[in-house]
């Protein structure tokens, strides 16, 4: 068996204001796609509590790295700082977006409560429907439908089907 050395890697805005991908691969496989709300403090060489875990996360489910988006590119540490922005989804959101549904083994929807922030949530399900993805994934829904953020969730949980996109519930 092959040992691979953990490899990092951000693409970040030139203002350095959005954080449009985030990479982390321990093998050779596709990643698992995180979506989540917005970029805190991780970039290509730090990772902050949130990253840690969508790794734990993956690496308990066997996959071999992960990548992840968000429905706003402003990096800030608090959602409410995000939503004071002028342009808190970023110029280029969608095209990274796009690219690293294109390059994962699977989608987990996990942008919290705040999701609905300007109606990104819908647009985020447009652009994975237009992408071809119709069967994503969460680790459990919110009481108002938004799939859970993943930081404060129990280790042990298993991707499941995320209805709101396709209307499926395929649970694994």
């Amino acid at each position: 068996m092959t040992d691979f050395a953990l490899k990092k890697s951000a693409e970040i805005s030139e203002c350095g204001q959005y954080r449009y991908r985030l990479s982390r691969r321990w093998g050779p496989g596709l990643p698992t796609l995180f979506i989540m709300l917005n970029p805190s403090t991780a970039d290509a060489e730090i990772d902050d509590p949130t990253i840690r875990r969508c790794m734990g996360f993956a690496k308990s489910w066997g996959r071999d790295g992960i990548e992840v988006v968000n429905l706003f590119a402003f990096q800030a540490t608090s959602p409410k700082d995000m939503q004071t922005a002028a342009d808190p989804v970023g110029p280029e959101n969608e095209v990274h977006v796009e690219e690293a549904v294109a390059e994962c083994f699977e989608v987990i929807c996990a942008w919290g409560a705040h999701g609905s922030f300007k109606a990104q949530d819908m647009v985020m399900q447009r652009w994975l429907r237009e992408a071809g993805v119709f069967q994503p994934y969460s680790l459990g829904e919110t009481v108002d439908g938004q799939p859970r953020h993943p930081l404060y969730l129990k280790a042990n949980l298993q991707p499941r089907s995320y209805p709101s996109v396709c209307g499926g519930s395929d649970d694994r």
